[in-house]
C-alpha cells in the first residue's frame, strides 16, 4: 500500500477512556492514518464500509458490511472462544493479537506456584490459617529444583520466558508446541504435540500455557492425569477449557497427582461450592497470572506497531492463524 493513499481505521465500540487516548495517540502518530472512533454499533455499521483496518471485536454483522477491510487488531492476546466465528475465519483480512505483553508476569506467576510447591507452601499456608506447627519429616515435601523436570507445554512468548527463569533455578525443561520448531533458551529439548503423552510421565511440573483452541479443548484429562507421576504437580494459566475440572478433581481425590496451581478454569468465577477450592494440594489465583505494570501502554505499542507496518504496507506483527484462533 502507498504511504500516500488514505487509510481508515476503526476503533470498534465499546471505548473506553484508554481506547480514545490511543485513538488520538494514534492519529497523531501515524502520517497516512484516519481514526474513526465508533460510540455504538450504529456508528460502527456507518463507518464500517469505508474501513481499512479495524481494532476490537467485531461481530458477523459489521463484517458483512466491510467491504475494505484487510487489517483486524484483536483486544486480547486470546480472545474467548466465539471471538474467531466461521466467517471470520474465511473473510480474507488479516487479524493481529496481543500476545507477547504478558512474558514477565505471567512466567512470574508460574514460578510462583512452581517454588510454592517445591517448598511445601501449599502444605503450611493451610496449616497457618489453623495455627498449627507441624513441620514435614525432615528432608521431605521438597522438590529439589536442580533435580526436577518441567514439561512446558506451549512454548510461546509466555513459554520461552517461563523456560528461561525455570533454567535459571537449574530445573531441566522440555516443551511441547503446535508451531514452534527452534527450542529457545533455556528449552533442553522442544517436541510435537503427539509427543505429550510419552513426555507426561517424566515431568515433576506439567505447566500449561497454551491458549484455548479447538485442538487444546480437553487437552489435560484423566488419562493424561494418569499419566503424570503421582508426586507431579500441574501449573495452568493458559485457558480454563484446556483442563478438564472434574478429571482434576478425580485425580486429586485418587492421588495421582500431588497437586494443581490453577490462574484459568473451565467456569469464571469458579463457584464458591466447587471442591478444587478445599482440596488439599491446590493452589489458586483468580485469573491474575498476567497482572502487572505498563500492559495499556504495551498493548498501545503492538497497535501503534502495527499501524505503522500497515500503512507503508510491510507484514504485520504477530499475525494469527484464524483456523487455530492463536
Amino acid at each position: 500500500m502507498s504511504a500516500s493513499m488514505p487509510v481508515t481505521l476503526l476503533m470498534l465500540p465499546p471505548q473506553t477512556a484508554i481506547t480514545r487516548e490511543w485513538a488520538a495517540r494514534l492519529a497523531d502518530a501515524v502520517p497516512g492514518l484516519g481514526v474513526v472512533v465508533a460510540d455504538d454499533e450504529a456508528q460502527a455499521a456507518g463507518a464500517i464500509g469505508g474501513a481499512d483496518a479495524a481494532y476490537g471485536t467485531l461481530p458477523a454483522a459489521l463484517l458483512a458490511g466491510a467491504g475494505k477491510l484487510r487489517w483486524l487488531q484483536a483486544p486480547q492476546a486470546a480472545p474467548p472462544a466465539g471471538w474467531y466465528y466461521p466467517a471470520l475465519v474465511a473473510h480474507p483480512v488479516v487479524v493481529t493479537n496481543f500476545r507477547e505483553i504478558y512474558n514477565d508476569h505471567i512466567a512470574a506467576h508460574i514460578m510462583a506456584f512452581v517454588l510454592a510447591f517445591a517448598r511445601g507452601l501449599h502444605r503450611y499456608l493451610p496449616q497457618q490459617l489453623r495455627r498449627e506447627w507441624d513441620p514435614a519429616p525432615l528432608d521431605t515435601g521438597v522438590v529439589h529444583l536442580p533435580e526436577s523436570e518441567a514439561l512446558i507445554v506451549g512454548v510461546g512468548g509466555i513459554g520461552a520466558e517461563t523456560a528461561r527463569v525455570a533454567a535459571a533455578f537449574g530445573m531441566t525443561v522440555i516443551g511441547v508446541d503446535a508451531r514452534r520448531t527452534d527450542a529457545p533458551a533455556g528449552v533442553a529439548a522442544l517436541h510435537p504435540p503427539e509427543a505429550l503423552d510419552g513426555l507426561l510421565p517424566r515431568a515433576d511440573f506439567v505447566i500449561l500455557t497454551v491458549p484455548h483452541t479447538p485442538e487444546t479443548e480437553g487437552l489435560m484429562h484423566r488419562e493424561r492425569f494418569r499419566r503424570m507421576k503421582r508426586t507431579a504437580f500441574l501449573v495452568n494459566i493458559g485457558r480454563g477449557k484446556t483442563t478438564r475440572l472434574d478429571d482434576l478433581v478425580a485425580a486429586l481425590r485418587a492421588g495421582e497427582i500431588a497437586g494443581a496451581g490453577l490462574d484459568v478454569f473451565e467456569e469464571e468465577p469458579l463457584p464458591a461450592e466447587h471442591p478444587l477450592w478445599t482440596l488439599p494440594g491446590v493452589l489458586i489465583t483468580p485469573h491474575t497470572a498476567g497482572y502487572g505494570p505498563y500492559l495499556d501502554e504495551r498493548r498501545f505499542e503492538v497497535l501503534l506497531d502495527n499501524a505503522r507496518r500497515f500503512v507503508s504496507g510491510r507484514p504485520l506483527r504477530n499475525v494469527v492463524d484464524k483456523s487455530r484462533w492463536f
